[in-house]
């Protein structure tokens, strides 16, 4: 049985959303794991260019304590 591929498209892009705010902690929190790891682009769907300015939103709003390192 085969999984049928599913097109995932940038929220980013899809959007037009050019600046990823670390402020925004609702937002990135859907970009987190349960356990509070940084989901990886596969899974999120975000192109590569948004995947990194995420990633590097999510570990400035870790390091504000906007979001936990972990959960678990």
């Amino acid at each position: 049985m085969h999984k049928k591929h599913i097109t995932k498209y940038c929220h980013f892009c899809v959007n037009d959303i050019s600046y990823i705010d670390y402020k925004s902690w609702q937002q990135l929190q859907k970009f987190t794991s349960s356990y509070g790891k940084i989901v990886p682009k596969r899974r999120s769907g975000a192109c590569s260019k948004h995947q990194r300015k995420l990633s590097q939103a999510i570990k400035r709003a870790r390091f504000m304590a906007l979001l936990p390192f972990s959960s678990k």
